[in-house]
């Protein structure tokens, strides 16, 4: 278990993370007795999808649009649901591949969040970065998070955290010091295809078209003639105009 924490800008908090194969009841009753926030599951996508689980809200007006979906429980194997080991095993049904929404109901008192794709560099919210982290880790791509609280009720910021944190042992890690490992060590721009092309306007290329997997954009390269000389090679960046480069409007481009 360790502490994550997002920006000054955002909502200046410092949760409890653990990956979501690691939350056992010991786990789940350190985040109540201790974080004192609500605990919640975060889970991919494709995940939430397999489950079948619908939003919490029509209509995400949240100041972070955080993606709650309805609040879950085991359908067998817990008692009232509540206790550190009920939501444990609620847990581990919920991260489980060879479980679906069978294996589950509706409500309950775990509250799962679907994480963006693209982890944190598509959002920088402590769902993404639980998502992350364990993903990164090698394990199952979830994360049981909980904000900590001070013991009067107040949110903590960082001189609370860093004295909670050397109080129990833990360690402190930034959302923005992840974004920064996934930028250097993610390979976030993929080529997906590779071929020749013929233009009217300047005879034979060749094609590459990278995707970016984070925004999940198309990029076209077209290169001419042999670019890995030691000559300086001219480069021409074009932004697509649906108006002129389609459609062939070349009085301005404007719509009317």
């Amino acid at each position: 278990m360790f502490i994550l924490v997002d920006d000054e800008e955002r909502e200046n908090e410092g949760d409890l993370v653990i990956p979501g194969q690691m939350a056992t009841p010991d786990a789940i009753n350190f985040m109540a007795k201790h974080g004192r926030g609500l605990i919640c599951l975060a889970l991919t996508a494709g995940r939430v999808k397999e489950l079948e689980l619908p939003r919490m809200a029509r209509s995400n007006e949240s100041r972070h649009e955080t993606n709650f979906t309805v609040s879950i429980e085991a359908r067998e194997g817990v008692t009232t649901g509540i206790s550190a080991s009920d939501r444990a095993r609620t847990i581990a049904v919920a991260i489980d591949g060879s479980k679906g929404s069978a294996d589950i109901v509706s409500p309950g008192h775990v509250f799962p969040l679907e994480a963006q794709n693209g982890g944190v560099l598509v959002r920088t919210g402590h769902t993404e970065a639980a998502v992350d982290v364990s993903r990164l880790a090698g394990l199952n791509p979830s994360g049981v998070i909980c904000e900590i609280m001070n013991e009067d009720g107040t949110m903590a910021r960082m001189p609370d955290l860093v004295a909670f944190a050397q109080h129990h042992g833990l360690k402190i890690g930034t959302i923005a010091d992840l974004i920064a490992y996934r930028l250097k060590h993610d390979r976030i721009v993929a080529c997906n295809l590779e071929t020749t092309l013929h233009s009217a306007h300047g005879g034979d290329f060749r094609m590459y078209v990278y995707v970016n997997k984070t925004a999940y954009a198309e990029h076209i390269a077209l290169v001419k003639g042999d670019v890995e000389t030691d000559e300086p090679v001219l480069v021409r960046m074009h932004a697509l105009n649906v108006l002129d480069d389609v459609l062939g409007d070349h009085d301005g481009g404007k719509a009317g």
